[in-house]
């Protein structure tokens, strides 16, 4: 069956980094289009940056030049790089998967991870 688990998490100081993984199973990776979505406290989910299945990217404004997300298909894997952490990059973090393409609207994914947290303070 579909499986995305997300790693990585943590608390980290304004400034700092982390680097999340989702692992996956269970479904042909390599043609889906991968995301990443956040949902901080009292808000909804929104997309963070999307991989489609050619390699192309797409990022929030607000994690433009400090995020960079990327695929190894050779084993399953989607990686969100992020630096220069600011308290309000604080939240959960989701990875999601959808055939092909999709935008950084969160319905337009298949499957979903259990999310982990991301703490900067």
């Amino acid at each position: 069956h579909v499986q995305l688990v997300e790693s990585g998490g943590g608390s980290v100081q304004a400034g700092g980094s982390l680097t999340l993984s989702c692992t996956t199973s269970g479904f042909t990776y390599s043609g889906y289009c991968m995301g990443w979505f956040r949902r901080a406290p009292g808000e909804s989910r929104k997309g963070v940056a999307t991989i489609d299945n050619n390699g192309a990217t797409d990022y929030a404004d607000s994690v433009k030049g400090r995020f960079t997300i990327s695929r190894d298909n050779a084993v399953n894997t989607l990686y969100l790089q992020m630096s220069s952490l600011k308290p309000e990059d604080t939240a959960i973090y989701y990875c999601a998967a959808v055939w092909k393409s999709g935008t950084r609207f969160p319905f337009d994914y298949w499957y979903w991870g259990q999310g982990t947290q991301v703490t900067v303070s």
